[in-house]
């Protein structure tokens, strides 16, 4: 992902996902909109009994107990979909615990409460916090009426998939670069994808080449995520200036400049952004996969994205098969789906497309099968006006949303948080806007809503 004849690259989230295998997280109250309780009507415990919100009375009607299968429990049975519904409306009613889809339950950052089996949110009818609203699920979004909070204490449950893959793109080198801290608060996306690592002279990792690791503007934003309770991603390449990848003469180098960065932040993930020359050399491809093998060896739990650029059927094989010819495994191959070229194309369809080859891509060079391509895949879009004056929307976000949720994609992100705002005048504007109608941050509230 390339900012104009500038720079190249292209979120996640601090999310709580009720996922099976976890110790049971905590017992309380339920809160939602205007303050109010998720709460068993009349405290029955029948079959078929209506969920809804209620004063908060500390009754046994509002004590919910977050399940170590997903579900959401009170009075001994679970919180659950009437009939298993997908429509809009279908209301919530208790029920026995049955370990279906219907009664289970994820938790993203945006405070939404996924159903699995629909894909859709726990909703306050109307948009009302009268006593006695009814429950439903609806299509998400991020009204408030949709906005949820679980009970806190006990043992929280370590965060699942969709912790790291909103990590939106954050650069320091121009843009006007935002507070990450004003993001977190206006979206719940606590994770960042902090751009780029660069070499400095033969091997040597800085950001963008010429600012040191640490002690810098680099550093303090880092410092201000994790106080923000989350966390970031460095990406590593991009479009524009000297790659480690290039400079290194090994992969035992290379690995070494890795290492280097991972050890000065005690990193969970890092992202290697390979674009323009970096891609299509085959010997850069190898020696990049040889250093990730190793850093994945020296690094038990680091997680590893591969970022890369696409067709609209997909991208090259090639750097997909020589790694896992190698024997390198990483958590997600993400393709950066745009730039294809003209103005006027649906961006959201294009992207499916362009995903759905990387599908056959993974697939096909590991032997998987379609749900775990898609677990070790993902999507790293541009928000806004393309370098190719293609226009990524908000609605194609939406659609991009959809899709990710539907099979749990390893990462979803984009180039950048520096773009989630609207133009104050024409664009490009140093790439600190988008170039569409939107508000500040927009397009970063849209991915908050992924459970991965």
């Amino acid at each position: 992902m390339k900012l104009k004849a500038t720079i190249g690259a292209l979120v996640a989230t601090s999310a709580m996902v009720l996922v099976p295998g976890i110790a049971q997280a905590a017992t309380g109250p339920i809160t939602g909109l205007g303050g109010k309780c998720v709460d068993v009507n009349a405290a029955s415990t029948a079959n078929g009994t209506a969920i809804q919100l209620y004063d908060c009375n500390g009754s046994g009607a509002q004590q919910w107990t977050v399940g170590s299968d997903g579900s959401l429990q009170a009075l001994g049975k679970c919180l659950d979909v009437t009939s298993a519904g997908t429509a809009n409306g279908t209301t919530i009613q208790l029920w026995d615990c049955n370990g279906s889809t219907a009664q289970k339950w994820t938790a993203n950052a945006a405070k939404n409460l996924v159903n699995t089996g629909s894909g859709k949110c726990l909703d306050a009818t109307g948009n009302s916090s009268a006593n006695g609203t009814r429950l439903q699920i609806w299509t998400c979004a991020s009204t408030a009426n949709q906005q949820w909070t679980l009970p806190t204490g006990g043992t929280t449950p370590p965060p699942g998939p969709g912790v790291m893959a909103v990590a939106p793109y954050l650069y320091n080198g121009w843009g006007d670069p935002p507070n990450p801290a004003t993001i977190q608060n206006a979206t719940g996306v606590k994770w960042f994808t902090l751009a780029f690592v660069l070499s400095n002279g033969y091997c040597n990792p800085q950001w963008d080449g010429g600012r040191a690791l640490t002690g810098g503007v680099d550093q303090s934003t880092i410092n201000t995520v994790r106080a923000g309770g989350g966390d970031v991603i460095p990406s590593f390449g991009g479009y524009s200036g000297n790659k480690l990848e290039s400079s290194c003469g090994s992969a035992g180098e290379l690995a070494a400049a890795y290492q280097k960065v991972i050890s000065a932040y005690g990193l969970k993930a890092i992202d290697i952004d390979i674009e323009a020359d970096a891609y299509s050399n085959p010997a850069v491809q190898q020696r990049t996969v040889d250093a990730l093998k190793t850093v994945r060896a020296n690094n038990p739990g680091i997680k590893l994205y591969v970022t890369f650029g696409t067709g609209q059927s997909g991208p090259d094989n090639s750097l997909v098969n020589r790694a896992a010819q190698a024997g390198l495994t990483v958590d997600g191959w993400v393709i950066m789906p745009f730039d294809f070229g003209g103005a006027g194309q649906n961006m959201g369809t294009l992207t499916q497309r362009a995903a759905e080859g990387l599908k056959n891509v993974v697939k096909s060079a590991y032997g998987y099968d379609d749900d775990t391509a898609y677990r070790h895949m993902g999507i790293s879009s541009m928000n806004g006006i393309t370098d190719n004056n293609e226009t990524v929307t908000l609605n194609d976000f939406t659609t991009i949303l959809g899709y990710a949720n539907a099979h749990h994609l390893a990462r979803l992100t984009f180039w950048s948080a520096n773009r989630d705002r609207p133009c104050p005048g024409g664009y490009p504007n140093n790439d600190t806007c988008s170039g569409v109608s939107q508000q500040a941050w927009d397009f970063t509230r849209i991915f908050a809503r992924y459970a991965g």
